[in-house]
């Protein structure tokens, strides 16, 4: 078996169809052997049918997950998965008609790494704001977007760029090296990220070549509900938890880290109100990031001290 797609899944049926649908059409490499292992991570509506209605259109695998947590999934997943390569997507993704193949493409061009990462392209629900495609450069890996055209060189993954968990491959054997931490990823009571990031950073860290393979593609659907401030402060609090925790473990959480992290609360909100006044979303949207992100900062070292 050379590739194991990976899909988990949670309380997304209705999209998981058209994800499903859409895997339907895609061209394999030659000759080569291929599952779908779909995780239904305790999904309370119709994910088990509608996985049901695609066994005899794809070579699909299904396994329930009753612990909530997307880490966990991936942890079955690593139990589960008889692939070589193991090509994470997500349930809300539509991955391009070649996307295993330029994948496998690119194993094959360099046996020396083991982590690879594709282009996600943006596919708005409706009309999205005015304001979003204007910042998307500033804000893309909110929306887990990781724009690079297809021409682009297969370039080495460095620590402060790193792909996302809806466009990912990992060579299986290094992958089981590396878990997935249950405390990190979104369950039902949060939407905290961070759980394919700090496996990356640890591989990375402890020698593990990634590479960029940007003509393998999927578009990631931002429905209405993310298309708002609303939703990116949310996602921006999130990460400046997890950072704040880390300020903590590092023992950088003194008197002077705090006062520096109130500071940049109060000046992110003075931008972001100043771009308010002038119009200029690219103004507003850093003052509502640096905002946020301290803000979460903040709250996360209180949370690790308490």
């Amino acid at each position: 078996m050379r590739f194991s797609a990976v899909i988990c899944t949670w309380n997304r049926c209705d999209l998981l169809r058209q994800t499903l649908e859409q895997m339907t059409k895609l061209r394999l490499p030659g000759g080569a052997a291929w599952e779908l292992l779909v995780v239904n991570n305790n999904s309370t509506d119709a994910t088990e049918a509608a996985c049901g209605a695609y066994k005899d259109r794809l070579p699909l695998r299904y396994f329930f997950e009753p612990k909530p947590g997307k880490s966990n999934a991936l942890n079955l997943v690593l139990k589960e998965a008889r692939g070589a390569y193991l090509l994470y997507t997500d349930d809300d993704v539509l991955v391009a008609e070649d996307w295993i193949a330029e994948y496998d493409a690119a194993f094959q061009r360099h046996p020396d790494a083991a982590i690879f990462g594709g282009a996600i392209d943006p596919w708005f629900e409706g009309e999205p704001p005015e304001w979003l495609p204007r910042v998307m450069p500033i804000v893309e890996s909110a929306y887990a977007v990781r724009r690079m055209p297809p021409e682009s060189p297969e370039s080495e993954m460095k620590a402060n760029f790193l792909p996302f968990g809806a466009n990912l491959a990992i060579r299986a054997e290094e992958q089981r090296r590396f878990p997935y931490d249950p405390k990190l990823g979104p369950n039902a009571n949060t939407q905290m990220r961070g759980e394919e990031t700090a496996v990356l950073l640890q591989m990375l860290e402890a020698g593990v070549k990634g590479l960029w393979a940007p003509r393998a593609r999927v578009r990631h659907f931002l429905p209405k509900a993310r298309q708002s401030e609303a939703f990116l402060r949310g996602v921006y609090r999130g990460l400046g938890i997890l950072s704040g925790r880390r300020m903590h473990e590092r023992g950088e959480a003194g008197a002077g880290a705090r006062l520096g992290l109130r500071w940049q609360r109060f000046s992110g909100n003075a931008k972001y109100a100043l771009g308010k006044v002038l119009g200029s979303p690219e103004t507003w949207v850093k003052g509502l990031r640096h905002a946020s992100t301290a803000e979460g900062r903040i709250a996360g070292l209180d949370e690790a001290a308490s």
